[in-house]
């Protein structure tokens, strides 16, 4: 009987400690909530003044809709702290040689 009962503690705090262990990283490198939180709010203080001259009239995901097709007119700390996955657009082109 005092096998069993140690047996089941045993059990039982493994279950504790697996649920306490944090989970891993996503295995494709995404970054996690938190850190997606983190750069969204930086993209936001950088973009602050871009915003409200740019898209105050926008809210939610209109706002990086309207960030995005202001390319050109963006301050470059602005340009630089949107996520790379949506480069600005309407950017002024290359000149051609």
């Amino acid at each position: 009987m005092n096998i069993r009962v140690l047996g089941l503690i045993a059990v039982l705090a493994g279950g504790v400690a697996a649920a306490q262990t944090p989970p891993a990283p996503p295995a494709d490198g995404a970054p996690d909530s938190a850190q997606r939180h983190s750069q969204h709010a930086a993209m936001l203080a950088a973009c602050d003044a871009d915003i409200k001259s740019l898209c105050a009239d926008q809210s939610g995901r209109r706002v990086m809709r309207c960030l995005h097709k202001n390319g050109a007119q963006l301050s470059s700390g602005c340009k630089s702290a949107l996520p790379m996955r949506h480069p600005p657009t309407n950017t002024s082109p290359a000149p051609s040689t």
